[in-house]
């Protein structure tokens, strides 16, 4: 079975270009086929600021009103997008930009309001399978943004972690699938304030151990949930580190098993 690599890059790597071009350097040497996902919250928060549209987050999650989908269609789908898949052609990897309705690739429901209305934010129905593998057999390398859509013509802001599960879980009967979570750290931190407190190893025991201690947190726990779910659905690998950790030399993450 063929190796896939399914790629989330976030955090403050894509504010760097140093950062960006080092990790689309390493993500292009990756050998096997290969999915790249990214956020980009932080920039469309700056591009919000510029514009006078106000940015209201509960607990890490963005609310996203009609002013501010429209920020984030901007910056998600247009400008960090296209400059990510220009690099990477540039690089002679053949990139294809996708939001999740090019393609009908990435399909969602509004979220439901209960306690917190979020908005414009979907959860995931259904990855186009066939989209993925029909790019990935004639060589072309899916660069997915944050940006989901209803099939009824309504884009959604949609959390790039739970993208990035959700399209490893769909072609893992197709691949040997790694899921690999890049980020500004060097992975899950024992302590924030000590950069090389990285916990190597979180299984479900471990993973409630550091829950109840609080040494993880809330903006944490969705991402190793992602993780979990990824494993209990045929993924066969699953990272979270610095974007360095693509590189088989220079590993700085932890395992989640």
């Amino acid at each position: 079975m063929d190796k896939l690599f399914v790629v989330k890059i976030g955090g403050n790597v894509i504010e760097n270009s140093a950062k960006l071009e080092s990790f689309l350097q390493d993500f292009t040497a990756l050998k096997g086929f290969k999915i790249l996902i990214h956020g980009g919250g932080k920039k469309a928060t700056e591009m919000a600021d510029k514009l006078n549209i106000p940015v209201q987050m509960i607990e890490g999650r963005r609310i996203t009103n009609e002013d501010n989908l429209d920020v984030i269609t901007m910056m998600y789908g247009g400008k960090i997008n296209k400059n990510i898949v220009a690099k990477l052609q540039a690089l002679n990897c053949n990139a294809i930009g996708l939001s999740g309705a090019d393609g009908n690739s990435i399909s969602a429901v509004k979220r439901s309001v209960k306690d917190i209305d979020y908005g414009f934010v979907g959860d995931i129905t259904e990855i186009n399978l066939n989209l993925f593998l029909l790019l990935l057999e004639n060589a072309l390398t899916p660069v997915c943004c944050a940006i989901s859509h209803d099939k009824n013509g309504q884009l959604l802001n949609t959390n790039a972690d739970t993208i990035a599960s959700a399209i490893a879980k769909s072609l893992s009967n197709y691949f040997e699938v790694s899921l690999w979570y890049c980020f500004e750290k060097n992975g899950v931190l024992g302590s924030i304030s000590d950069e090389q407190s990285v916990i190597e190893l979180i299984n479900p025991k471990t993973y409630d151990n550091l829950k109840s201690k609080g040494i993880v947190n809330l903006g944490m726990i969705p991402k190793i949930d992602n993780c979990f779910d990824a494993l209990q659905n045929g993924v066969k690998m699953v990272k979270i580190g610095s974007p360095k950790m693509i590189n088989v030399n220079e590993a700085h993450t932890t395992l989640i098993l």
